[in-house]
């Protein structure tokens, strides 16, 4: 199980930014080659991301690339020079504006070649940015494209152009709208993803200096089942790390609870008081969600 809580977005051209990401508390890092790298220095920053990614000490944090779109002319030799160099020490690949499950197996195809070539028995693994309306459409279908994906993103970014969402910035609230205007369609990408057994990751917000609107939309992220979230900026992470993680009360009280009806299981129970709440099947079920992650972070 891979930490998704944090997922913190670097300019694949900036080689002092990389440096820094690489000792930030982010449980993952991608480099970009997409949104944040100007055309003219696209080509150049495959080679400074295949440095970066040999050069530096990223621990145990998940060490991603996010190429540009499938339909672009960069995609495929981004997908050649960063795995053909630096494979061996690349996680995952994260591919924006797909629209359909056919350009993730497209990635899939010539990721498997390139390996096949190099005789490398690590995969490398996936996630897509579902930010386009045919996206969320196809989204059912992308989420069990490939045995590759590991999660799906949802990028309010593009999405909100794509649909004709009026929103202030990126991943920001519409004044004019009486609730979440992003409940539908993170809802819809979780139930994807969870129902093909992969995980689920928000996207970004803009205004890294609202510290409050960030929470609050981690907040809103990880209530729908959101394992993580993207950071732009160093200074969201550890905001992430911690509405991603449970507490150690929480921890506490679902391993209690567990233990409680394991207990009655043993003893033919269906079910057994614990501090005044009944716990069964159901719950001891919701409570391992709590355990898994407090496992995978360490607590």
């Amino acid at each position: 199980m891979r930490l998704r809580r944090s997922e913190l977005s670097t300019p694949g051209s900036n080689e002092r930014m990389m440096e820094k990401a690489a000792s930030s508390a982010a449980d993952l890092v991608f480099l970009d080659l997409e949104d944040a790298v100007a055309p003219a220095e696209k080509v150049g920053a495959r080679a400074k991301i295949v440095s970066a990614l040999r050069a530096h000490d990223w621990g145990r944090k998940t060490r991603a690339v996010r190429i540009n779109n499938v339909e672009t002319e960069w995609a495929f030799e981004d997908v050649i020079h960063i795995v053909e160099d630096a494979g061996d020490v690349l996680d995952i690949i994260i591919i924006p504006k797909v629209k359909r499950a056919e350009d993730v197996r497209w990635v899939d195809t010539l990721l498997t070649q390139i390996e096949l070539k190099h005789r490398r028995e690590r995969r490398i693994g996936l996630e897509v940015l579902i930010e386009e309306v045919e996206a969320m459409v196809n989204v059912e279908e992308i989420a069990r494209s490939t045995p590759r994906l590991e999660a799906l993103i949802f990028g309010p970014g593009d999405y909100s152009a794509s649909q004709g969402v009026r929103v202030d910035a990126v991943g920001g609230i519409s004044k004019d709208y009486p609730g979440d205007v992003w409940h539908y369609a993170r809802n819809k990408v979780v139930i994807a993803a969870k129902a093909a057994g992969i995980e689920a990751v928000d996207g970004p917000f803009a205004d890294f200096k609202d510290e409050e609107g960030y929470r609050r939309e981690c907040m809103r992220a990880a209530v729908l089942g959101f394992t993580g979230k993207w950071a732009i900026h160093p200074s969201q992470v550890g905001i992430a790390n911690e509405v991603f993680s449970p507490t150690e009360r929480q921890v506490e009280r679902a391993r209690k609870m567990i233990a409680a009806y394991e207990e009655a299981e043993r003893q033919g129970l269906g079910a057994v008081a614990v501090d005044g709440v009944m716990v069964d099947a159901a719950s001891a079920r919701l409570m391992k969600n709590v355990t898994v992650k407090a496992d995978a972070i360490g607590m």
